[in-house]
């Protein structure tokens, strides 16, 4: 049976992503399971599209995995010290490039960087988005780390 995909305009994904990361922000800063906030936000009239919830679900369901490639690659950082929000735009970007392989990894990597000048904490928060998913990107290209 053939599958029929549905490509999403840029925006559409950027704006999944920026959701996703919300989502997680809020997930970290009240420390809630992201369902339990789904739920709530529901409740409120918030929706979420498929993708949003894809990446925050799958970013929930691989955090330890994928917060320890964030402190393999941070050294003499705690993953605490990371700001919240730039920490989720690190884990969504991370996430797709591991387990959507539909999606380039350069994109990942680009988004996260757009995602980051929207959202992050500080004005140097692109770059340091940008420093630590070119050190992923490379374990993933180098040794084809993708599972």
């Amino acid at each position: 049976m053939k599958k029929y995909f549905f490509k999403m305009p840029k925006t559409a994904r950027r704006k999944s992503r920026t959701n996703a990361v919300i989502l997680l922000y809020q997930r970290d800063l009240l420390e809630k399971d992201v369902e339990k906030i789904i739920e709530n936000n529901l409740i409120s009239g918030i929706k979420y599209d498929d993708f949003t919830l894809k990446l925050a679900r799958g970013v929930e369901k691989n955090k330890k995995k994928i917060d320890n490639l964030i402190k393999d690659i941070v050294e003499n950082w705690s993953l605490e010290r990371i700001a919240i929000i730039d920490r989720n735009i690190i884990r969504v970007a991370i996430y797709e490039m591991l387990y959507e392989e539909d999606i380039p990894l350069k994109v990942s990597v680009d988004e996260a960087i757009e995602i980051a000048k929207t959202l992050g904490q500080k004005e140097d928060t692109p770059k340091f988005v940008n420093g630590v998913l070119g050190k992923i990107l490379n374990n993933i290209t180098d040794v084809d780390n993708r599972p």
